[in-house]
């Protein structure tokens, strides 16, 4: 059975940092490009940042700068390191497996999902 189980979601200050961690069971996520998803409330969910199986990032344009997606093959677990938080980035954040297509951040299928966690940014 193939689990993505996340942590370090939480409540942070504008400009503050969080790191998630997504770690997958019962599939080897060297293997895979994984990403990182976010849903704001009351919006769409969106593809924040990915990382390829041989470390190649892309990431979405409101994050450039602030977000680095990593991978610890050893730990079978990647992470997202967010820095200078601000309020829209507030969201329930998904780790997600791409099953299908290759390196280009706009285009593939993720086909495993964590169970999301919520990270708010507020004073």
């Amino acid at each position: 059975q193939v689990q993505l189980v996340e942590s370090g979601g939480g409540l942070v200050q504008p400009g503050g940092s969080l790191r998630l961690s997504c770690a997958a069971s019962g599939i080897s996520n060297m293997i895979y490009n994984m990403g990182w998803y976010r849903q704001p409330p009351g919006k769409q969910r969106e593809l924040v940042a990915m990382i390829t199986t041989d470390r190649k990032t892309n990431y979405l344009d409101s994050v450039k700068g602030r977000f680095s997606i990593s991978r610890d093959n050893a730990k079978n677990t990647v992470y997202l390191q967010m820095n200078n938080l601000n309020p829209e980035d507030t969201a329930v954040y998904y780790c997600a497996v791409k099953t299908q297509g290759g390196s280009d951040f706009n285009q593939g299928r993720y086909g495993y999902w964590g169970q999301g966690t919520q990270v708010t940014v507020s004073s």
